[in-house]
């Protein structure tokens, strides 16, 4: 046995109790998602699809229902027609928000991939700046809510308050859905009418609550990241109250119509069977992640989160002493990669990043945020996201073949 293999077992060794109290926690999910199936009595026939308008495809509703029991809603729309994480949130952003509207984020600056769905001016097709909705935002104070600036910031005109529970790839932790559920109850406190939005992208399945359950209004998701379970090959998902998804859905298709039209073709198999894996691979993606943490923190990294905290979501940061570092490990995780291993990952300019990128990710589903992968700018302290991992294994070997090419073999 090589020297960094003996590494990563020892850690596994020290992580179990933290990996046993996941297990515990992947098991009341899958409880709860195996409970909605017999509740809804899935048959093989639920997985025909349909083509063309897809009226009467109740393959599709009862999905919709399975997802909306498991994550405790009224109501959810799961379509492939919503074709990313940020066009489901799109969607409730664009659906739920009129002219002299405001959104406040309080969790920060969202992702990057929101900047135009937001927009500057009226002059940004198709933003909600363009429609007439005001935005503005609060940071984190010390990785928390700060609660007495987000009270004092809503005014008359602020009709959705908006969380990204996920860290995304900014410095700030996540957030946990017990923190979710305390700033919600202080808002709708004082402020009953104000639609609590989460974008839950990441956190599925990580803890044993989602947002919906701890107060929010309306959540939303992509079917290649944790709900997916690795096997949806395309597209999202939107839950909450029942008049929220109503606009929602006729955003989505249109007005009048709404949720019933959308042909479902042949992807309901993959979207239900996923479904019923995500608690199990979001877990083992957890559960990487904590390898991840441990043994690069042994190795002389940065990681964050650190290996004993709370977790929320998938992502696992990684800072490295030095930029030939960063882009090695990055390398590694591409070479360790079951699809498209050959190819070399560079660091490269794209829109709206001031450095160069790198990005690694050899997926079976294309951009799928649960299979392993790894990016980041290449500025200091030269942090690299990793996310996914669908089997713990799997992890293990990219770590083993990273720190070999990083010529670390003891610690």
């Amino acid at each position: 046995m090589s020297n960094v293999r003996q590494i990563i077992e020892e850690s596994l060794e020290d992580l179990d109790l933290f990996i046993k109290d996941n297990k515990k926690t992947a098991y009341k999910n899958f409880r709860k998602v195996m409970n909605a199936f017999n509740h809804h009595s899935v048959t093989e026939s639920d997985f025909n699809g349909t083509t063309g308008y897809g009226y009467d495809d109740t393959g599709r509703d009862k999905l919709e229902d399975i997802y909306a029991d498991v994550f405790g809603a009224e109501d959810a729309l799961v379509r492939t027609q919503i074709i990313s994480g940020t066009h489901a949130i799109s969607l409730v952003l664009l659906s739920l928000l009129k002219k002299g509207d405001e959104l406040l984020y309080i969790t920060g600056e969202p992702y990057d991939t929101l900047e135009k769905v937001i927009g500057h001016d009226e002059n940004d097709i198709g933003s909600l700046a363009e429609m007439g909705v005001k935005y503005s935002h609060i940071p984190l104070k010390e990785n928390a809510f700060d609660e007495e600036k987000i009270l004092s910031a809503v005014t008359a005109d602020t009709k959705m308050i908006a969380i990204q529970r996920s860290r995304g790839y900014s410095m700030r932790r996540s957030v946990s859905i017990g923190q979710i559920e305390a700033v919600i109850k202080k808002i709708k406190a004082e402020y009953p009418d104000i639609i609590i939005f989460v974008d839950n992208c990441y956190g599925e399945f990580v803890e044993d609550r989602e947002p919906v359950e701890a107060g929010a209004d309306i959540i939303a998701g992509s079917l290649i990241k944790n709900p997916g379970g690795g096997l949806s090959k395309m597209g999202g998902y939107v839950a909450g109250n029942k008049d929220l998804i109503t606009r929602v859905s006729y955003r989505l298709t249109v007005p009048g119509i709404g949720k019933e039209m959308g042909a479902s073709l042949n992807a309901l198999t993959d979207m239900y069977q996923g479904f019923f894996m995500a608690p199990h691979a979001v877990m083992e993606s957890v559960n990487g992640a904590l390898l991840t943490s441990m043994v690069l923190s042994k190795a002389g990294m940065t990681t964050d989160p650190h290996y004993a905290d709370e977790r929320t979501d998938l992502i696992q940061s990684v800072s490295f002493n030095t930029e030939e570092e960063m882009i090695t490990f990055s390398q590694m995780i591409q070479k360790a990669s079951p699809v498209n291993s050959k190819f070399l990952p560079i660091p490269d300019k794209l829109p709206g990043y001031e450095n160069p990128v790198i990005m690694a990710a050899g997926t079976f589903v294309q951009g799928a945020s649960l299979e392993l992968s790894a990016d980041g700018p290449i500025k200091p302290p030269y942090t690299v996201f990793v996310q996914g991992g669908l089997q713990i294994e799997h992890v293990m070997y990219a770590l083993e073949e990273a720190l070999k090419a990083l010529g670390i073999e003891e610690v």
